[in-house]
């Protein structure tokens, strides 16, 4: 007789299989006794497993549960002796778990009659291996863990802990309530105890039992229950003011409480207040004071935040201070807000940091305009072709030092495309260092339809043209338009004295280009830095002083005198305005970019751990994903300004701008 298992899809470990084959061996040997009706001798089970001999032989052994279950099975109806080796090569059951052609199979002898040393005397069977002990990092093996307990006074009560237990201020009041009730009932079976023979007692007791389980809880058990939980909250942190009120006598003037000019009534704190004569409930006119710090308090506010949904912290005074007065709860209500997660969702703000300092490519002087370069696209533009019209694009790239602009005509959003305009832009501006872009899939100022293109653009092959003319191509972090702010801006200036000279016109391609160059210069010959009224003063700076040096800027006087031999040489000229603007650019506009216009404080970095929601303009808010940080990407200075997130089904690099956090980890 024959039983197979089928391997599961997640296959386990072979020693769990070869387990698994023991105990159908177990199974079928049990169901052989009992079907048969005869008497047999002790049977003998074979293995090619040394694991299970070693699983078998270790009893004092803690197994993982898929392995103490087998064994325990296995040994219930086998004893170890009863356990044999049998090498695989003359196992039967290896010829069919291997599987084999059918030729081959009717040809073997031993499937019916066994291996040929079962006709020997069992002297002259194999020999058991010494199994030897369990490996102790066998993954199977429970790992011993000593656990050395200290005994420590307890220092809270019963009463604490059941007041911490509880997140909820209804459950807490129930909680409470069902133990006042439980409480009466021993009273009152004290009471009667001596005035009732034991088998009226036996019989009141099961009453009173039914009578506690059959009945719920009323309004009148829960305003008990509040006010013991108020008493207990009291005695705990105005036990010196709860005193004095008890003798009759006035808090001290140090107390938090003087100026409520509270009374007690009934055991509990109330505010004295002035409303006495006021057309209003008496728990308002005289609320329950409660201290802000406390774990009742937080119960309370957060159950008025859910009652309000989710309303702002004046809602939720008004709403507290109709039952309850809490010093400071101005505070205290804005501490709890902050925490609250589903409010944090809604209208959390996203991370904030420290403004950075400035770039290089920002901050160097003496390059030559465009060494370092900001690129970006807009549009699209509607031009006229023959009877239609086609759309062309923009592409913008400024000098990251100067500030100066050049525009190019993009034909399409294709690769090719982008490569012959940065190849126009070269040719007519020189060579380039460093070029600084969005991230492709990230532009902020084009339409979904660019947005969709630049998805599609290969970037590799752009860097790799980049690369052989030296030039180093930089991304912005994904989704943070803000790190191309020096060139979003200008795309801005340019719409608008796009906006301004066509209005409603469509342009041919020969007037687009026109147009764009046109704009070009008046954005170049826009001050960089402050103008002045006074004649003194000398003209703003702006990017057409170095690029076209024909706009002469006011000199120091001499400087063009007859006997300058500087002035005689037109490269010497060159060179002399060159010197005047960067020594100007260096003493005028650097110095404006001192001051942080927005960030100007530290923030808390984002940590690993750290529960996120993370920004997605393109969907309703609600809808936001999720996400975990798993990495962190600190900057020189130590502020963390990028992270790598986790979501449900990805991992993203966002900078912390798209980012809202909503938990903080733990480990902080």
């Amino acid at each position: 007789m024959a039983k197979a298992r089928v391997a599961p899809l997640k296959s386990p470990t072979i020693p769990r299989m070869e387990l698994t084959a023991a105990t159908v061996a177990v199974k079928m040997d049990k169901l052989l006794k009992k079907e048969l009706e005869l008497e047999l001798q002790e049977s003998i089970f074979w293995t090619d497993s040394t694991a299970v001999l070693k699983y078998l032989n270790s009893e004092g052994t803690r197994f993982k549960t898929f392995v103490a279950n087998r064994t325990s099975a296995i040994l219930e109806h086998s004893q170890t002796s009863q356990w044999r080796y049998v090498n695989t090569t003359v196992n039967p059951a290896d010829q069919v778990s291997r599987g084999q052609t059918v030729e081959a199979f009717l040809k073997c002898e031993s499937w019916l009659s066994g291996p040929e040393f079962l006709l020997c005397t069992q002297d002259q069977w194999p020999k058991n291996p010494d199994p030897g002990m369990l490996d102790v990092d066998d993954p199977e093996v429970k790992r011993v863990v000593q656990v050395h307990s200290i005994q420590v006074e307890e220092t809270k009560d019963s009463v604490n802990q059941l007041m911490t237990h509880y997140s909820s201020w209804t459950k807490l009041k129930r909680a409470v309530a069902w133990f006042l009730r439980f409480k009466d009932l021993l009273k009152e079976l004290r009471a009667k105890r001596k005035k009732t023979n034991t088998q009226d007692k036996e019989s009141r007791i099961d009453q009173y039992k039914k009578d506690f389980r059959g009945t719920d809880l009323t309004c009148e058990d829960l305003k008990k229950a509040e006010t013991q939980i108020v008493k207990y909250c009291q005695k705990q942190r105005f036990t010196e003011d709860l005193a004095m009120l008890m003798e009759h006598q006035k808090v001290k003037k140090s107390s938090s409480l003087y100026k409520l000019n509270p009374v007690c009534l009934d055991g509990v704190i109330r505010v004295g207040g002035r409303l006495s004569r006021a057309a209003m409930p008496d728990d308002a006119k005289q609320p329950a004071i409660l201290p802000k710090d406390s774990h009742i308090t937080e119960l309370v506010l957060r159950n008025i935040h859910e009652i309000t949904a989710h309303a702002g912290r004046n809602h939720m005074l008004a709403q507290l201070r109709q039952r309850f007065w809490v010093p400071g709860a101005s505070g205290a209500i804005r501490r709890f807000l902050s925490r609250c997660v589903a409010c944090k969702r809604l209208h959390g703000t996203t991370g904030k940091q420290l403004m950075a300092d400035l770039p290089e490519c920002r901050v160097l002087p003496d390059d030559p305009p465009f060494t370092r370069v900001g690129v970006d696209y807009f549009g699209p533009f509607l031009v006229k072709r023959a009877r239609g019209q086609i759309k062309r694009y923009g592409v913008i790239f400024t000098c990251l030092a100067v500030r100066a602009v050049h525009l190019e005509v993009a034909s399409s959003l294709d690769t090719d495309a982008c490569l012959n305009a940065i190849r126009r832009f070269l040719a007519r501006r020189g060579q380039v260092k460093e070029m600084y872009s969005d991230n492709g899939t990230n532009f902020h100022s084009a339409d979904s339809e660019l947005k969709k293109s630049m998805k599609e653009w290969n970037t590799s092959r752009i860097a790799k043209h980049l690369q052989q003319k030296g030039i180093h191509w930089r991304f912005n972090p994904p989704a943070g338009s803000h790190h191309g702010g020096s060139w979003e801006r200008l795309i801005r200036s340019v719409r608008k004295v796009l906006n301004f000279t066509v209005k409603e016109q469509v342009l041919d391609e020969e007037g687009l280009h026109t147009l764009l160059c046109e704009a070009e210069a008046v954005i170049n010959s826009r001050p960089i830095t402050k103008a002045s009224s006074d004649f003194n003063d000398l003209e703003a700076l702006t990017p057409n002083h170095l690029l076209l040096l024909k706009v002469e800027p006011e000199l120091p006087p001499g400087v063009f005198n007859k006997d300058d031999q500087y002035a005689n040489r037109r490269w010497r000229q060159v060179q002399y305005l060159a010197d005047i603007f960067w020594k100007r650019w260096c003493r005028e506009y650097l110095t404006q970019l001192q001051e942080r216009q927005r960030w100007s404080a530290p923030g808390r970095n984002f940590c690993v751990g750290d529960v996120v929601l993370i920004v997605d303009e393109t969907s309703p808010r609600n809808s936001w994903p999720l996400g975990k940080i798993l990495e962190t990407f600190p900057d020189s200075r130590g502020f963390v300004r990028q992270v790598k997130v986790k979501t449900k089904t990805n991992e993203l690099c966002r900078p912390i701008t798209k980012l809202c956090l909503l938990q903080e980890t733990e480990d902080n």
